[in-house]
């Protein structure tokens, strides 16, 4: 990953308990069935005598599993389907889409090829592709009224991913669902189950797991949302279109095990923070309380431009108040989102991040006034996003790595005019849009940046806290190490951070030791 070794224990003997330490995330790394996948696309292409007969299947070779001449007709594959979903030999897990490519291959074989839509169960071509080192994710949407009676205000969107990267989260909601009996011939252990806004269908093939999802309102339908149950027959139409694309093998990739995260060994002199979980009181549904989480999930850019800001609550305590520390915890309050992280079940599923308030007696156009703070990318990534949102998801996929970040309540036509949309590649630190107050419509809540961490586990894309993920990425861009409110002074944590380099590893072992 990212992160470097990070000598920066506070020790056992010298402080106490290392309590605001953070650590990185455990990722388990799964092993693919190639032989299965090549056996399953020899019986997809099979039913066409004169497509198959273009395709090599290899006998026993003596090359590695991940070898490309291991799989030819993989090989072969991607090439064709490259031009429709770039790169997607870049995938080591199975790449399953709703497309038939024999029957694609044989439209242009005798002169006869149809819109793509037709060779996708009558899906859009795809609106976003993307494969890389822990495999891949798409979105197609369905055109309004043709996979439902009722006619809806914009196109259906349906998400696939397979990935060989799973966070490894203890996740109370983890594991659940109902089966399928339309397609349980197909996916014998599929479940299906209504999670954090989105009705999902998790299964696992060839060793891969894969969920495909739709974002749906679990309750009647409304007239510009689409309720969970009527998702039900689109996703099953997806489901059954499902056929090899491409893929490739690639060297066997082991787990990844959770460390300390690297952080600064100069101490601020200002920052301060509540620690994780500490959210405001009766601030949450039930009065469950937060959800304290010291992983910090990524190494990233703080996703504002400029310090100084403050994270804090936008909807309980004070509306106003002076400078911008500490900062505390608004994961889990109070609100209408699935949350299955938090004990009440519900949540806020971000942080609300706020610039700095402007200084006494300035005027709106002042450079400090939050329409001027520029949002940026925490990371070298693809976005997602559709046209008219006011929210902007990055995607990273590396060989360690399968994770999102989605910033909200940006102004929508600003970002159609940047052209921040599906697709497109940014780097860290590349604006992706500014600060404001959109939600459905303009002027909707106030003046912050919403901002969420999403992980890819066997129930498909879910919300973890990015508390400590910020605080870390604010130290990095302060340069500063913050003090977590009612720990050890700095003063301490300055002097262990002096400490030659054998004396920390000799100190820790001990610790270990006792």
């Amino acid at each position: 990953m990212r992160w470097l070794a990070a000598p920066c224990l506070l020790l056992a003997g010298v402080t106490g308990a290392a309590a605001d330490e953070f650590r990185t995330p455990s990722i388990s790394a799964v092993r693919v069935e190639w032989r299965a996948v090549v056996d399953q696309l020899r019986t997809e292409i099979g039913t066409r005598p004169a497509i198959a007969s273009r395709f090599m299947f290899a006998g026993q070779r003596r090359v590695p599993a991940w070898d490309p001449r291991s799989t030819p007709a993989l090989v072969q594959l991607n090439a064709i389907n490259a031009p429709l979903f770039n790169g997607i030999g870049r995938s080591p897990a199975p790449v399953l889409l709703p497309f038939d490519t024999a029957g694609y291959l044989e439209g242009q074989a005798d002169g006869t090829q149809l819109p793509l839509s037709r060779y996708q169960a009558d899906f859009r071509p795809a609106d976003l592709f993307h494969a890389g080192p822990a495999g891949y994710d798409a979105v197609f949407s369905l055109l309004s009224g043709a996979g439902s009676s009722r006619t809806f205000a914009k196109p259906v969107e349906v998400q696939i991913t397979g990935s060989i990267l799973l966070y490894d989260l203890a996740d109370p909601l983890g594991g659940k669902g109902e089966p399928v009996k339309a397609l349980a011939a197909q996916f014998p252990d599929m479940r299906r189950f209504i999670r954090e806004g989105y009705v999902r269908y998790a299964f696992t093939r060839f060793g891969v797991p894969y969920v495909v999802s739709i974002q749906c309102l679990d309750s009647a339908p409304r007239a510009r949302r689409l309720a969970c149950r009527e998702a039900y027959p689109i996703a099953e139409r997806f489901l059954k279109a499902l056929r090899i694309a491409g893929g490739q093998p690639a060297r066997p990739r082991h787990d990844i095990s959770s460390e300390i995260a690297e952080r600064p060994t100069a101490v601020s002199p200002a920052f301060t923070y509540y620690p994780g979980g500490d959210i405001i009181s009766r601030s949450s549904i039930r009065r469950r309380g937060g959800r304290a989480d010291f992983a910090a999930y990524s190494q990233i850019r703080f996703p504002l431009e400029k310090a100084p800001a403050a994270i804090r609550s936008q909807s309980f305590g004070r509306k106003r108040t002076e400078g911008v520390y500490p900062w505390r915890d608004n994961f889990c309050e109070a609100r209408s989102f699935q949350v299955g992280q938090c004990a009440a079940g519900f949540g806020h599923q971000g942080q609300d991040i706020r610039p700095a308030p402007c200084p006494p007696n300035s005027n709106s156009e002042s450079s400090c006034h939050p329409r001027k703070q520029s949002v940026v990318a925490v990371r070298d990534g693809i976005l997602i996003r559709s046209l008219k949102q006011q929210a902007a998801t990055l995607q990273i996929n590396t060989r360690n790595e399968h994770i999102r970040f989605r910033y909200m309540h940006m102004n929508p036509s600003a970002m159609d005019a940047d052209g921040i949309l599906s697709g497109r590649r940014v780097a860290e630190g590349e604006k992706v849009g500014v600060v404001s107050n959109y939600l459905d419509f303009p002027n909707g809540t106030s003046y912050h940046l919403h901002f969420d961490v999403q992980v890819f586990t066997r129930d498909g894309w879910i919300w973890v806290n990015p508390y400590t993920t910020l605080i870390a990425s604010y130290e990095r861009l302060i340069r500063g190490r913050g003090r977590e409110i009612g720990t050890d002074p700095p003063a301490v944590a300055a002097v262990v951070h002096d400490l030659p380099v054998d004396v920390l590893r000799r100190s820790a072992a001990e610790g270990r030791a006792n």
